[in-house]
């Protein structure tokens, strides 16, 4: 299961070290689309979203920080619409937190540097985790393996 908020960091704060910006300072550096999935837990349409069938060798990005979050290692078709992983890049890259939103209960996920929503993980993903971090392509920028 993920790890629900590090030392130093919670939903509402992130860890010490992440951007501490303002709303409006957030609105200048994000596009309107990724503002709306970062900053105010937005989802993207399923099947929309630009890294869904990205399967090249490299690390997936916050794209509110730029820390890295997952590895295409780990990049799995869910057939959910969005991007899945099995796991993060590192213990403590993703804190958690309980959704209540839409009258059901799911454990969101958000970058612990920045504390952006990402989306949600589900306990029904392939081994070796049986985790399904199910992510928003605009919450993500994808990096490509140096080689």
């Amino acid at each position: 299961m993920p790890t629900n908020v590090p030392a130093g960091g919670s939903a509402d704060q992130p860890a010490s070290g992440a951007p501490r910006l303002s709303e409006e300072e957030w609105k200048q550096r994000l596009t309107p689309e990724r503002y709306h999935v970062l900053r105010q837990k937005g989802t993207e349409p399923a099947f929309s979203g630009a890294l869904l069938d990205v399967h090249d060798e490299g690390l997936f990005r916050c794209a509110g920080c730029g820390a890295e979050l997952f590895r295409s290692d780990d990049k799995f078709d869910s057939g959910s619409g969005w991007p899945s992983f099995t796991r993060a890049a590192e213990e403590g890259r993703i804190i958690t937190a309980t959704d209540t939103s839409h009258g059901m209960e799911r454990t969101e996920i958000m970058c612990a540097a920045c504390g952006g929503h990402l989306g949600h993980v589900f306990p029904d993903g392939p081994a070796p985790t049986g985790q399904r971090y199910c992510v928003n392509s605009l919450s993500l920028e994808f990096r490509p393996a140096q080689g």
